[in-house]
């Protein structure tokens, strides 16, 4: 139990200490300057050692100390190649240096409940911040926190459950892959080299940063097999998929494995571990210079807006679907984590026969 006691200080003035002994059995004697602000903390320390949350460090830690150490882990893990990258690294320290550390980095982690975590978000949308931005701004918070918590700086993670309000209609767009009619267009009008990246990714539904890792030591021109095991981020640097279901096989398509040997014949980088994709000097491709320098004029070229590189993933799964390939078996070659981020995305371009006929049985019994 904690208890408040009184003490004159050489001033003559009262002060009111907390006497309590925390988890580890040490004893702690935090002072205040009123008898209310002492009894205040003196509720709160019984009610987080009974529930086992109280941790004496969060009175001293503050938000921009526990961002500056979930960084440094951030940047160990990166050297250790332990699913950090430099970009994931970046990001990260840039929603604490522009929104975290401004916003609440003075404030000690025991004074920050999930109402301060809503106003923080609250502040930071109110000044311009975008609904994705704030997500991301919010999940940097939270994987601090969590950190802090593994670290037994704090208690509980208060940024957990903190929801970002979106438009109404937010999630109600589904996945638009471009038609048949466009990308034939685009292929058509699309010099050799760039054809056969836009075919590798209308063909394969490999995403961009798992093409431009690809090398030919991943590729079975025999079998007609492309085998996903890395991919490459916007810094050059290579690492595992995006999750383990992204380390996948996907077939290829008898045009694309004869565009590929020719290809291979062609270049000067035909050796197994050579990028199968690779620039002047052998290395991988920049993806943005391959969209502003030659994919963007190729769709002005075509008449057409709208269709981004990740556009032609979508293309892919799309024909998939319309082939009949099982959910399952898309989710599969699309290197999804899970099934329902399949249908989530994709659910609405599976052909629905039954629900057709259930909806006619309906209305052929209402209106007989």
């Amino acid at each position: 139990m904690a208890k408040v006691g009184k003490r004159i200080l050489p001033s003559g003035k009262p002060q009111w200490r907390v006497s309590y002994i925390d988890a580890d059995g040490s004893r702690k004697r935090p002072c205040f300057s009123t008898w209310a602000m002492a009894d205040a903390f003196r509720k709160k320390v019984e009610a987080e050692l009974q529930a086992g949350t109280h941790r004496p460090d969060a009175q001293k830690m503050t938000v921009c100390g526990a961002s500056d150490a979930f960084l440094s882990y951030c940047e160990e893990r990166l050297k250790r190649n332990e699913r950090m990258t430099r970009k994931t690294l970046t990001n990260y320290r840039g929603h604490v240096e522009n929104y975290i550390k401004p916003k609440i980095g003075l404030r000690k982690l025991a004074h920050l409940p999930p109402s301060a975590v809503g106003d923080f978000r609250d502040a930071i949308r109110n000044d311009g911040l975008g609904v994705v931005t704030t997500r991301k701004v919010l999940a940097t918070l939270s994987g601090i926190l969590t950190h802090a918590k593994n670290k037994d700086w704090v208690g509980t993670n208060s940024a957990e459950g903190v929801k970002v309000l979106g438009p109404r209609d937010e999630g109600a767009k589904k996945t638009r892959p471009p038609s048949k009619e466009v990308l034939r267009e685009i292929l058509s009008r699309a010099e050799a080299e760039m054809r056969l990246k836009v075919m590798f990714a209308a063909f394969t539904g490999l995403r961009a940063s798992e093409q431009w890792a690809l090398k030919w030591r991943n590729l079975n021109l025999v079998s007609g097999v492309v085998f996903v095991e890395e991919r490459v981020d916007a810094y050059g640097e290579e690492g595992g998929t995006k999750t383990a279901a992204g380390q996948r096989e996907v077939p290829l398509a008898s045009s694309l494995v004869q565009a590929l040997r020719e290809h291979r014949m062609s270049s000067r980088f035909g050796s197994p571990d050579d990028y199968v994709f690779a620039n002047a000097k052998g290395s991988h491709v920049c993806h943005d210079n391959i969209v502003k320098r030659h994919y963007k004029p190729l769709l002005g070229e075509v008449g057409v807006s709208g269709i981004s590189w990740h556009s032609l993933r979508h293309f892919a799964v799309s024909t998939w679907i319309e082939q009949g390939l099982q959910p399952k078996t898309v989710q599969t070659y699309a290197g999804h984590s899970s099934l329902q981020v399949t249908m989530d995305r994709y659910g609405h371009l599976f052909p629905s026969e039954d629900h057709k006929a259930a909806m006619d049985a309906i209305a052929q019994e209402l209106l007989a």
